[in-house]
């Protein structure tokens, strides 16, 4: 099958494009025929890219991207309830090869029917962000309704969809952003936004519920000091579970793959509660300039990769 792959332990300059073997989906699994899938520059920061859970190395070929739009080719035995030719998106295991590539095998629980409403190059960049924050708002969180939440990065991949999860829930939503993005996070539907080049979230944000983090730094040491008595913080930001902080260890969480989750997700998609914002398109051959893309920053959603032509 055609895939971009890493040969090496490397950055995005090292992806390769060419032909390596299609996997084989092994009981419970399904094998997809990937439409489109999404950028996530971080991933070649985690340990599942290039260990093993045992700890071991990782064999090369390496095919990146975890998230997938696409139709199912062939069911491994055991597989119930989902046909050949269904369209589905979903997550597959953080230590396999990802959808980068034609074709990549993912367990039947894992995937839901994609929305109706969106295309494949939607769907695909919908998965690890919205479960992102989904289960950092509602699993990890316990966010209720009336309640405040300050969610930092509003205007990214996984901050368009928390905010609009937590006020679907009744939350009171306060979000960062940068300037040229403040309307676009109120239209979203934060209660306030703060300009984080002209102000410090703290003179807004205070007796706060819950945190939600995908930055992590010095924004999160910070946003522990809003919190209200008993308040909860959680983030998403890579490394952080590695903190020598013990509150921020506390906080961290790593997305897991969700096929009922996904369910309801594209349930609220096709009502129209939850719009889905892709910030740039490139064909599967054009990966290392997507990754540049998404290098840029400043982006209303996320930078998606085109595996089939729609």
């Amino acid at each position: 099958m055609k895939a971009v792959y890493l040969n090496q332990k490397a950055g995005p300059e090292a992806l390769l494009t060419g032909d390596i073997p299609a996997p084989v989906p092994a009981p419970g699994e399904l094998l997809i025929k990937v439409h489109a899938t999404g950028i996530m520059r971080t991933e070649l920061e985690w340990f599942p890219t290039f260990f093993q859970k045992s700890g071991e190395p990782r064999p090369f070929p390496i095919v990146l991207s975890h998230e997938f739009s696409g139709v199912v080719a062939a069911l491994g035995p055991g597989v119930q309830n989902v046909k050949v030719g269904d369209a589905v998106y979903g997550l597959n295991d953080w230590f396999i090869n990802g959808a980068q590539a034609e074709f990549c095998t993912v367990g039947a629980s894992a995937v839901a029917p994609k929305p109706k409403s969106l295309d494949h190059v939607q769907s695909g960049v919908v998965p690890i962000s919205a479960l992102t924050a989904w289960q950092g708002l509602f699993q990890h969180g316990q966010l209720q309704a009336g309640e405040r939440v300050l969610i930092h990065g509003g205007a990214g991949g996984v901050g368009t969809f928390a905010i609009q999860f937590a006020r679907a829930r009744g939350a009171h939503v306060i979000a960062t952003a940068s300037g040229g993005n403040v309307d676009f996070v109120r239209s979203l539907g934060a209660n306030e936004v703060v300009d984080y080049h002209k102000a410090k979230f703290e003179d807004t944000a205070r007796d706060v519920d819950l945190v939600f983090d995908v930055v992590g730094g010095e924004t999160l040491q910070r946003s522990f000091g809003v919190l209200k008595k008993g308040g909860r913080a959680v983030t998403a930001a890579t490394g952080a579970g590695d903190s020598s902080d013990l509150r921020i260890r506390a906080a961290f969480m790593f997305v897991e793959a969700h096929g009922s989750q996904l369910a309801e997700i594209a349930a609220q998609i096709d009502a129209g509660k939850i719009r889905v914002f892709v910030a740039d398109v490139f064909p599967l051959e054009k990966a290392r300039e997507a990754y540049a893309r998404s290098e840029q920053g400043k982006m209303r959603g996320k930078v998606a990769l085109r595996v089939v032509d729609q």
